[in-house]
């Protein structure tokens, strides 16, 4: 990661690591998921063209050339993303999210929060600003390929 110490005027990025380009982009995004242990297709963000980090707060940014729609089958929701999505992480858990929002019914919801209990944790949650929550399963957020591997392991786990 190219590390970048122009703050642009803006407090909370001073410091931060910056990547730049939609290769360099999607992997930063896909590592930072990993390690905090979300699953990989829980931020489907098309066309990243820059990606920054500060270590020492927590937060994180990530810009699209324009804001993308992507439906969720295994959720059965429709979430919205702005051309910048930014969060303050930790393990499990991003808050203070901006950039985010999910259809219910007829209205775009802002999320806020999306957590997980931890690493065997089998559902995500979701919270809005008025702190109203829903949770689903986790692999409704899996790529194909970790898929396959939360079910083999389950089965694993199930026929020893």
């Amino acid at each position: 990661m190219a590390s970048s110490g122009s703050s642009r005027g803006q407090g909370e990025r001073a410091g931060a690591e910056i990547v730049h380009g939609a290769e360099e982009c999607y992997r930063h995004s896909i590592d930072l998921l990993e390690e905090l242990g979300f699953p990989k297709g829980v931020l489907p963000l098309q066309d990243l063209e820059e990606c920054g980090r500060v270590r020492e707060t927590g937060f994180v940014w990530m810009k699209q050339r324009a804001p993308y729609e992507h439906f969720f089958v295994g959720s059965n929701t429709r979430v919205s993303y702005a051309a910048e999505v930014t969060a303050y992480v930790e393990k499990f858990k991003m808050k203070k999210m901006t950039g985010v929002k999910s259809k219910q019914v007829f209205l775009w919801v802002p999320i806020t929060e999306m957590s997980l209990e931890g690493p065997e944790s089998r559902k995500i949650y979701f919270k809005t600003p008025m702190g109203i929550g829903k949770s689903f399963p986790i692999t409704a957020f899996m790529t194909e390929e970790e898929k396959q591997k939360y079910l083999e392991k389950a089965n694993d786990e199930t026929s020893s």
